[in-house]
């Protein structure tokens, strides 16, 4: 820290108290107090029970977390790709033009989700691209939505990179497709998992355009939390949210792991 006295370190200290717990914390600790009550009539809850995530492992909890981690899976996979060979191709423009690819690649997030979904659906209701009640849509459209971030963060990541590597390769007489797949990637590495796991966290807790467009059996997590505080169950909502929480949580230190292990490279 730059703060040197003692006294401004402690101040600063229970100034972020005083702003993480009411803010951040404490949300999240209602949503935990909830998911093990049956009955919320003081401060803290009351009747304590283990049955509402019997509930929200089970049967259309269990399915609908399998979708939301195949869909968010697949999605931030497809993401990463697309944002890479984009951010790439952008890296050897000039800047005028960059930055119309930038704005291009931004827009999805400029404009609310909702209205995405609403534009991916009149897209593809119609031959040839007949997508809409199939799972495919939903990928789509979680993957038009967390594209920019892997974009942007793989953009930052290539102005950072020292140019002198790819040079000296170049002058070894490796090809262009050698000192991409041998130097460039390698030293993205750190970068692309790291864009990974914002993708995926991001397609996870997806809700806006995926109400518009999930079919019956599609149905991903978000979804079912939405529509069980929205039919008056509150308590195993929270706990269904609480399984969506520790499953991303889990991806993302898996994730941070493996980025660890590629920056020490």
């Amino acid at each position: 820290m730059l703060v040197h006295s003692r006294k401004a370190r402690w101040a600063l200290w229970a100034l972020f108290l005083v702003l993480f717990l009411p803010l951040f914390a404490l949300p999240l600790l209602v949503v935990l107090g909830a998911s093990f009550a049956t009955h919320w009539s003081s401060v803290l809850p009351s009747g304590l029970t283990a049955a509402n995530y019997q509930a929200a492992t089970r049967g259309e909890a269990l399915q609908a977390l399998t979708t939301s981690l195949v869909t968010a899976l697949v999605a931030s996979l497809l993401a990463l790709a697309a944002g890479t060979w984009a951010a790439l191709a952008a890296a050897a423009l000039k800047k005028r033009h960059r930055k119309v690819v930038d704005a291009l690649f931004v827009l999805p997030v400029a404009v609310p989700s909702v209205v995405v979904g609403l534009a991916i659906l009149v897209a593809f209701s119609q031959p040839p691209f007949l997508l809409n009640g199939t799972r495919w849509i939903v990928i789509v459209a979680h993957t038009v939505l967390v594209t920019a971030f892997a974009y942007q963060s793989v953009s930052a990541a290539i102005t950072r990179l020292d140019p002198a590597y790819e040079q000296a390769a170049a002058s070894l007489g490796a090809s262009p497709a050698r000192v991409l797949l041998r130097v460039r990637l390698p030293l993205l590495l750190p970068s692309l998992t790291a864009a990974a796991g914002l993708c995926f966290a991001l397609s996870m807790g997806e809700l806006s355009a995926t109400m518009m467009l999930y079919p019956p059996d599609w149905t991903p997590l978000p979804v079912l939390v939405y529509a069980a505080t929205d039919r008056g169950a509150l308590f195993t909502g929270s706990a269904v949210a609480v399984v969506l929480m520790t499953a991303t949580l889990l991806v993302l230190l898996a994730v941070s792991r493996i980025r660890t292990k590629a920056a020490y490279r």
